[in-house]
């Protein structure tokens, strides 16, 4: 394959021009979004590497414009390339997917698949329930919960912000737990002997406002995933969450049966 990312188009022109097959039933523009998809997953072309220009390409594949323009689409809508006005196409950050079939905790989730995990605490206080937040506990308006804010690493990077609301015999507990290192779920049933059955989740797409650019370390106004969560022990609610996730570095995957 050619090295794109290295050559000079009018030095390697015939071998890059060798790597698609023009007789082959299949198209061009898949044979190089291959190829380049290639250079991206084996790590030839890290995470934020500008890749070669649309003319460079031209050039060293031997195609039109639009046949390279429809290969950078295609990576585009796969999430491996992005573009910036006037710069150019990049290479994306991998993405950290979570399957919402199974309820887990954070860190249960990520760990398993090689992730390390950690947490920094924010704040913990009691403080008056939201509209929002009462009506999820079945509370009269302006009474009393704990808030617990941390801040969420993957492997030592600021992945989400969680703001988790719990009645106060619960939340003053938690407080005096080991928040950093593990996960509040996991806190709740193996501790306090809680049987977790189930959440109502709810996911919208929103932009960072400074708070949470500032403690994610991306701009303001960056989009992000944020779910809304209701966790259930039985019929008893106990856990009620604003889980904001970093949109280019984390996603959600659910399969769904027909039946």
């Amino acid at each position: 394959m050619p090295q794109i990312g290295n050559m000079q188009p009018s030095q390697n022109r015939q071998q890059a021009k060798d790597s698609v097959m023009p007789l082959s039933p299949v198209p061009l523009h898949t044979q190089i979004r291959e190829t380049l998809r290639h250079y991206i997953l084996d790590g030839r072309w890290p995470p934020h590497t500008q890749i070669p220009s649309e003319s460079q390409m031209m050039s060293s594949f031997g195609v039109s414009r639009i046949t390279i323009r429809q290969a950078l689409g295609d990576l585009q809508k796969e999430g491996l390339i992005f573009k910036i006005i006037g710069k150019g196409s990049f290479v994306a950050k991998p993405k950290v997917f979570q399957s919402l079939s199974r309820l887990q905790g954070f860190g249960e989730a990520m760990s398993p698949a090689g992730y390390e995990t950690c947490s920094k605490l924010l704040s913990a206080r009691e403080t008056e329930a939201s509209p929002a937040v009462a009506q999820r506990f079945s509370l009269k308006p302006g009474s009393r919960v704990f808030e617990i804010q941390r801040l969420r690493y993957l492997n030592r990077e600021p992945i989400s912000v969680d703001v988790s609301y719990f009645l106060l015999d619960i939340g003053r507990r938690l407080v005096q737990e080991d928040l950093v290192t593990r996960d509040i779920f996991m806190i709740l049933e193996n501790d306090y002997g809680l049987d977790l059955t189930h959440a109502d989740l709810q996911i919208e797409a929103i932009c960072a406002d400074e708070f949470l650019a500032r403690q994610l370390g991306i701009a303001e106004g960056a989009p992000l995933l944020r779910m809304e969560r209701m966790t259930h022990a039985g019929d008893t609610p106990v856990d009620f969450e604003f889980l904001y996730y970093r949109g280019d570095a984390f996603q959600y995957r659910l399969r769904i049966d027909r039946s």
